[in-house]
């Protein structure tokens, strides 16, 4: 009963949650939760209805997007032209804020984020290339339990009032800049520069629905038991499909039902757990309500007095630590830089096992050269394209982690 749905919240409980929704939360407080539920509610529905596509047919959303009316392929060529602006800048966006968070446990000096972000690139373009991710799965899921535990207790241990935590379900605000950030000169003009990108990738974006479809390829519900990844339905098949074998597949539809229904559980009330976390704890420690412990990490971190490079730059995992160090001291912040990387890692495998996947499928429907080619063959071309980008973006922009994986969100939630 829960099988693709978990596949879908390891991937994308990343930058997402980790990095947006708790800036977002310290920036604005708890009064942008209806974002985060609107946001992962409309989502929601593009996962469910391309999976519940894929167990009728066997074919995946890409596929599904070839067959809608209208010139030949058109909306493949709108998505295959989106999604790689969004790929490229996304893949690297995750690249380099991994590298923030492991480079603020073993720094490298000068150059600790180009190192970092090509050792966490040539990683997972190992893994992908291999497909060997087995039993580092196994770890990486331990270590985003982690996280998402412990955030959990943090937000429940730091809820605001009932009547201000149902304005921020209902109240549809979009509120003001708080204004220690104002004074802080951080570069943010309207509250949209935080809730376009939570919207965005809260819970995942556009592609991570795509990837569900794949997902349930891979788990065999339905017809998608007959076929695999890179072929399109059998139409032969289907056209002879007896009532009793129509019957058979019909249970699958509420299977899928119950399994992306636990997806968009599991992530509204992680993203809102994070920013929750944001709210409670974060914002009081920057806005200078909160008194740091003489000597402490802590007070290191507050003392900055360039707060826009806490939030924006190098600094940024050690500020987001906080939410955990605040509770449990030196231990809950590095616990929180250790499994807040494997989030990211674990993300970026995510996205270098998903995104050469939707790009080859809409290539080999736009092209019929690249058809010719095993889908392996075309998965590990793509594959070999982010390694190129990824490595330029992170010596170009690995230092303003926030201004990509913004970037990202927005080009993936339009």
């Amino acid at each position: 009963m829960l099988g693709p749905s978990l596949i879908w919240c390891g991937e994308y409980i990343g930058s997402g949650e980790v990095i947006l929704a708790t800036r977002a939360g310290a920036i604005l407080g708890p009064a942008v939760m209806w974002a985060v539920v609107s946001g992962i509610f409309l989502k929601f529905w593009i996962g469910l209805c391309g999976a519940r596509y894929t167990v009728v047919t066997g074919e995946g959303m890409i596929d599904c997007f070839g067959r809608v009316p209208g010139p030949k392929n058109w909306l493949v060529l709108v998505v295959f032209v989106g999604q790689i602006a969004s790929a490229v800048c996304a893949v690297g966006a995750i690249a380099s804020a991994a590298a923030i968070f492991l480079g603020s446990l073993v720094p490298f000096g000068d150059h600790t984020t180009l190192i970092w972000g090509a050792i966490v690139t040539a990683f997972a373009f190992t893994v992908a290339w291999t497909g060997r991710v087995s039993m580092l799965k196994y770890v990486m899921a331990l270590l985003v339990t982690i996280i998402v535990v412990g955030v959990l207790y943090v937000s429940f241990h730091s809820l605001p009032p009932l009547r201000e935590l149902l304005f921020g379900l209902f109240g549809f605000r979009v509120p003001e800049v708080a204004t220690w950030a104002t004074k802080a000169g951080l570069p943010i003009t309207t509250a949209w520069q935080e809730i376009l990108p939570l919207m965005g990738w809260a819970a995942g974006g556009f592609a991570s629905q795509v990837w569900y479809s794949y997902w349930v390829l891979g788990a065999g519900y339905g017809i998608a038991g007959e076929r695999k990844w890179g072929q399109p339905a059998d139409e032969e098949r289907l056209g002879t499909l007896s009532a009793d074998e129509a019957r058979q597949v019909r249970p699958w539809l509420r299977a899928v039902a119950f399994d992306a229904t636990a997806a968009l559980v599991i992530g509204t009330v992680v993203t809102l757990a994070f920013l929750l976390a944001g709210a409670g704890v974060l914002a009081p420690c920057l806005s200078g309500s909160v008194v740091a412990p003489a000597g402490s990490e802590l007070e290191a971190v507050l003392a900055d007095p360039n707060l826009a490079d806490t939030l924006e730059g190098p600094k940024l995992a050690l500020t987001l630590s906080l939410v955990f160090a605040t509770f449990w001291g030196r231990a809950g912040g590095v616990l929180f830089l250790v499994a807040g990387a494997a989030a990211m890692v674990s993300t970026q495998l995510g996205l270098l096992a998903g995104w050469p996947r939707l790009l080859a499928d809409c290539l080999r429907l736009l092209s019929a050269g690249f058809r010719r080619l095993r889908p392996t063959t075309q998965f590990r071309l793509f594959l070999s394209l982010f390694l190129l980008t990824n490595i330029a973006i992170v010596a170009v922009f690995g230092t303003r982690p926030v201004f990509l994986v913004k970037l990202g969100s927005i080009f993936d939630g339009l």
